[in-house]
């Protein structure tokens, strides 16, 4: 079977750059009207060029949105549908770590403001996005979770248990929404050579600490994550839902990352 998505609407938040635009990206290849929606303007601009610029009368769409508030989420949804009458595959993918170091010192409002980007940011995606496939017969949401969401890595633990916050959204979705048509699924990406992790990825100790505990040990590129996502969004998944795919070239059979190794 080949994969199309051809007539299908998809909407991918922290779409502008990195693993959100590379998966935007791979739907355009593969047929689908993509709708992108990000808190910048300008990235979000950026990010449709360099889809047109490599997919060649692709369908992109940009909502500037930011995914805590669900106003502007639900009215992102709104115009991914509006692109060909309904909305099949959404992405949650916006995220981040406003927080690292010890448990003991934490600065609550890093916290607060990690859990409210990854997982109110990924409850409001699939809400809004859930609601809106569940009018028009099912469809496909993918959440984005860490590696440092199903096994401990030292310091990033708010990051981490916001991850496992999405995890478990994923399987209280997937349970619920089946009868709807909609299936939930999660990827699980490791560490990935892009600008948001470049701190890291320049190298240093933190980086040799991660490729030592992969069995295939090398970087994570925005094209490994975004071929799976649009093999959970595929019908070739039709039948998967609940799922948590690792893609992270085995790190989750060895022990997390030690961020610690960041802070000297």
């Amino acid at each position: 079977m080949t994969t199309t998505f051809e007539s299908k609407a998809a909407l991918i938040t922290g779409g502008g750059s990195g693993i959100g635009l590379a998966t935007a990206t791979r739907f355009a290849s593969l047929g689908a009207a993509v709708t992108i929606c990000g808190r910048t303007e300008e990235r979000l601009a950026a990010g449709r060029d360099a889809i047109l610029e490599q997919v060649h009368g692709a369908s992109v769409t940009t909502v500037v949105a930011d995914v805590t508030v669900e106003d502007q989420i639900a009215a992102a949804v709104e115009a991914a549908a509006a692109v060909t009458g309904s909305l099949d595959i959404a992405f949650a993918c916006a995220g981040g770590a406003m927080h690292m170091g010890p448990l003991l010192d934490a600065d609550v409002e890093g916290v607060r403001s990690t859990v409210d980007l990854n997982l109110i940011g990924s409850f409001l995606t699939l809400k809004h996005a859930g609601a809106s496939m569940a009018s028009s017969g099912g469809g496909s949401i993918v959440l984005m979770s860490s590696g440092a969401g199903h096994f401990p890595h030292r310091w990033l633990w708010a990051y981490g248990m916001s991850k496992a916050g999405i995890e478990s959204l994923c399987d209280y979705a997937a349970e619920e929404l089946g009868e709807k048509g909609i299936r939930v699924n999660v990827v699980q990406p490791g560490i990935v050579d892009d600008e948001l992790m470049a701190p890291i990825t320049a190298g240093g100790s933190l980086l040799e600490d991660y490729l030592e505990q992969m069995p295939i040990s090398r970087l994570g590129t925005v094209a490994d994550i975004a071929a799976a996502v649009t093999f959970l969004a595929s019908d070739e998944a039709s039948w998967i839902t609940g799922e948590r795919l690792s893609v992270d070239g085995g790190h989750h059979l060895r022990r997390g990352a030690d961020y610690s190794k960041l802070f000297g």
